[in-house]
């Protein structure tokens, strides 16, 4: 995909309005939902800033579409309450449909309908008119790389190509809040990462992005912080980086070298702060009993300092699927819908 030469306030319309930023973007309050015999959605609650890029993250059935159809208003609370940019999703739908831009994870198509006239039908019917409805598609499709499939059956376009067009109709009336349903399921690698990309520069010109995902790895690096959702209920809403890092008081340290790793072993026993964990095939895995950047980075000092010849040095991190299923466990075994 090539990289769209202009920013999203030339690409998508005018700039996100100064005034999001009086409420939050999204406020969930004691959310529920039920339908005989499933409790989909139980007393859920969060809030999104403007401008924060937040992965929505739990299994099939665990209530992330449900909770999205109600952001969008296309579905209504059994009791608690949600807004999009103040506005209340059950008595001010019409305010809040103006400035949400939804994505399902499944997208009407109509047979024999070009690229072109998909969203000339969507841009008409969200009022576009004239000169303005045709530049508005334009700056769309330059942004999401269709201008070149203009005349391109939607039918046949690739399952990528079909989330960019679902993507840019998304995104015609220039809206604050985009509420993305998995809109990497199914995607090949190169899909991934033209999508992945298009988040970030929407990101940039300071969208705010709640999106859904079971490629955690993806997610920790698109999003500002990640919200698990289980059986219905909220059960972890951080940073990644704190997910990564768990409850540890402790970095553990992966350092290749040139040379024994006798040596290192040697130093490590000798040096404050540090521990030495285990050998590896080309060096150690060390512990430094900090989590300080500044910590970390005297350890390094030291050792160069000392002789031991550094190839590699980096930080050992939990991977995000691992912390979910920690936190999945840690609820197992107390007993408790949520992890304290």
């Amino acid at each position: 995909m090539n990289e769209p030469e202009t920013s999203m306030k030339t690409a998508c319309g005018s700039p996100v309005s100064e005034s999001a930023g009086s409420a939050p973007a999204i406020e969930v309050r004691n959310l529920s939902r039920w339908f005989p015999g499933v409790h989909a959605v139980r007393d859920i609650s969060f809030t999104v800033e403007p401008g924060q890029v937040i992965g929505f993250v739990g299994a099939n059935g665990a209530g992330k579409t449900t909770t999205m159809r109600i952001l969008a208003t296309l579905d209504h609370p059994s009791s608690g309450e949600a807004f999009v940019c103040g506005h209340n999703v059950v008595t001010h739908p019409a305010e809040v449909r103006r400035c949400i831009g939804w994505m399902p994870d499944h997208y009407g198509t109509y047979g024999h309908m070009t690229v072109l006239e998909y969203l000339d039908f969507f841009a008409r019917a969200l009022g576009f008119g004239g000169e303005e409805r045709i530049e508005r598609i334009a700056e769309v499709m330059e942004f999401t790389d269709l201008t070149g499939l203009a005349d391109r059956l939607i039918d046949a376009l690739s399952k990528g190509m079909g989330q960019r067009l679902c993507l840019g109709r998304a995104l015609l009336h220039d809206p604050e809040v985009l509420i993305l349903d998995e809109p990497a399921a199914g995607l090949d690698p190169k899909a991934r990462v033209e999508l992945k990309h298009l988040i970030r520069l929407l990101a940039q010109e300071g969208k705010t992005v709640l999106i859904s995902s079971h490629i955690l790895s993806e997610l920790g690096e698109m999003c500002d912080s990640l919200l698990f959702i289980n059986q219905g209920r909220v059960i972890h809403h951080g940073s990644a980086e704190s997910l990564r890092r768990g409850n540890s008081a402790a970095s553990l340290i992966e350092v290749q070298i040139t040379g024994s790793v006798a040596k290192l072993s040697a130093w490590a026993t000798l040096s404050p702060h540090v521990t030495f964990r285990e050998a590896t095939k080309s060096g150690g895995r060390i512990e430094i009993d900090s989590v300080e950047p500044a910590v970390i980075a005297s350890v390094l000092r030291r050792m160069i300092d000392d002789g031991i010849a550094v190839t590699d040095f980096h930080l050992q991190e939990r991977k995000l699927e691992d912390a979910f299923i920690e936190i999945l466990g840690e609820i197992e075994a107390s007993g408790s819908p949520f992890v304290s």
